[in-house]
């Protein structure tokens, strides 16, 4: 099947590492222009040359942004349209908000959740609109979690702007339908990245079993057994944003291994 991704601008958000710097692979692999930004520049630079490695002929540059402002997310949006002409694909993504339940957060983390979780998505998606009407269309991927679908025990922060990200999606589906931009949700579940990772060890302390024996467990109520591959849910990531996709949008998908039982 032809992705139709060669020369395709896509930028990707917080991709130094994880599955966002998984996704920036994957699309660079399929001759894409890929643009990545994190805040630090080290790791950017550490992952351009991994994804020069395993894709040489791909074109990939980076961009120090931090998206809890707004200048950085313009200057990385023009910084893309500068180098390659326009952008054609959006993948908004961000590191997880702290876990924990209602009462241990303060109006100040409540409100650096919504900035990093929520704000940033609008605003890279305001900064990208004119170049994708310009050029008559485009792909959005917002990346969420599976708690788009089930919410998840001690994260609440993360339940509560995850969900805001499918009724911004969802909106976002009709009103840009006209001028042929898709947006969809995509989420992970337990996926082997270090934010799960982190996850696991932070339960492991609080209920006292061990990091294995947590992530045991965890795998244990995943019907294929295994947390997932970065790999994995990237490819999903890069179907849903190419020319073999001409028709899905507004929809909130989960690559899970069948562990969300809700419908």
């Amino acid at each position: 099947m032809d992705l139709n991704l060669t020369n395709k601008t896509v930028i990707v958000m917080a991709a130094s590492q994880g599955l966002g710097k998984a996704t920036a692979l994957e699309f660079a692999k399929e001759g894409a222009n890929v643009v990545i930004s994190s805040r630090n520049e080290e790791e950017l630079q550490r992952a351009v040359e991994h994804i020069q490695e395993a894709a040489p002929s791909a074109s990939v540059m980076y961009k120090v942004c931090d998206i809890t402002k707004g200048d950085d997310i313009k200057n990385l949006v023009q910084s893309a349209a500068d180098q390659y002409g326009t952008v054609d694909v959006l993948i908004n993504n961000a590191g997880g908000p702290p876990a924990g339940g209602f009462d241990k957060f303060s109006d100040e983390q409540w409100q650096n959740a919504f900035e990093l979780n929520l704000l940033s998505f609008v605003r890279a998606i305001r900064e990208v609109l004119p170049h994708m009407r310009k050029q008559g269309g485009g792909h959005i991927l917002n990346f969420a979690s599976s708690s788009i679908k089930q919410t998840l025990d001690n994260l609440l922060l993360s339940n509560t702007f995850r969900a805001g990200i499918v009724g911004l999606a969802k909106s976002l589906s009709q009103e840009l339908a006209e001028d042929n931009i898709l947006i969809n949700t995509l989420g992970p579940g337990r996926i082997a990245t270090g934010r799960v990772e982190s996850l696991d060890k932070i339960k492991a302390d609080k209920v006292g079993l061990s990091y294995d024996q947590v992530k045991e467990n965890s795998e244990k109520s995943i019907p294929m057994g295994r947390y997932g591959q970065p790999e994995e849910f990237a490819k999903q990531a890069v179907f849903l944003c190419s020319g073999a996709n001409t028709y899905v949008t507004g929809q909130s998908l989960l690559v899970d291994g069948g562990l969300v039982k809700a419908l």
